[in-house]
This record gives C-alpha cells, structure tokens and sequence, in this order.
C-alpha cells in the first residue's frame, strides 16, 4: 500500500502542479489586464483548488503510513530526512492554507479585479511555497 500511495501522491502532483499553475496564472493575467471574471475563471481556480487539496488528502495518508511519520530519530541531523519528514509536508500545509484564504477571499469580493487579486497573488505564493519543498532528488532520481 505505501509504495502505491507514494507512486500517486507523486504522479497526482504533476496534476495539481499544473492546475494551480494555471489557476494563478489566468488570475494574475486577469489582474493585470483587468478582465472580467467569468465563470471560466473561478472554475480554473476551484480546479487549481481542489488538485493541490487531493493532493494534501493522498499526502496527509502517505505521511500516517510511511516509516518517516512515526521517526524522529535523528531527524534535523539529515537533511534528505528532514526535508521529507518535516518541511515538505508543513511548508506544503501553508501553502495550501495560503491557496484556500486565496480561494474563501475572492468569493466575498465585488468585482472583478478584487476576485483576480486575491487568487493570483495567493495562489502564487502557494504554488512557490510548495516548489521550494518538493524533493526534487526523489522525483527525478539522483
């Protein structure tokens, strides 16, 4: 079960990855042009939404079934470990708190560039968040 769990939480995140990309993407162009908020774009931003929170729900079960959520020996002496261990999993948890405020701020606003902002602003700092985290040596191999 974890070697299959750890095989989709890595492939599901090449999904989420792309759909918030996009999702700040069409938000910070909407922004920035000052188009109108459609329905095509806060369907893009719910898509970019519920991928990186698919995505926290395959990781929260990975980290509970795998041999690195019940260790802590020697954890802040290897950074392989820690990063893994530790700061993937909190620094992704803010990002995506970061996406969902993006997300719960946007439907409360009026118009539309109030809507673009908070989207493509917080989605962003999500979607770095979560890039300056993932462990790049385990993805793609030494």
């Amino acid at each position: 079960m974890y070697n299959f769990l750890q095989k989709f939480h890595s492939g599901w995140a090449y999904l989420a990855l792309i759909l918030l990309f996009i999702a700040a993407a069409n938000s910070l162009i909407g922004y920035l042009i000052k188009k109108e908020f459609t329905a095509k774009d806060r369907k893009i931003a719910l898509f970019g939404l519920i991928g990186v929170h698919v995505q926290l729900l395959i990781g929260f079960v990975l980290y509970f079934v795998s041999p690195l959520g019940s260790s802590s020996f020697g954890l802040m002496k290897d950074a392989a470990l820690r990063l893994t261990s530790l700061e993937h999993p909190l620094i992704n948890i803010i990002g995506i708190i970061l996406i969902t405020i993006g997300w719960s701020k946007h439907k409360k606003a009026e118009t539309s560039e109030l809507k673009f902002k908070p989207l493509g602003f917080l989605y962003s700092i999500g979607l770095l968040l979560i890039l300056s985290r993932i462990p790049w040596n385990l993805w793609f191999g030494n």
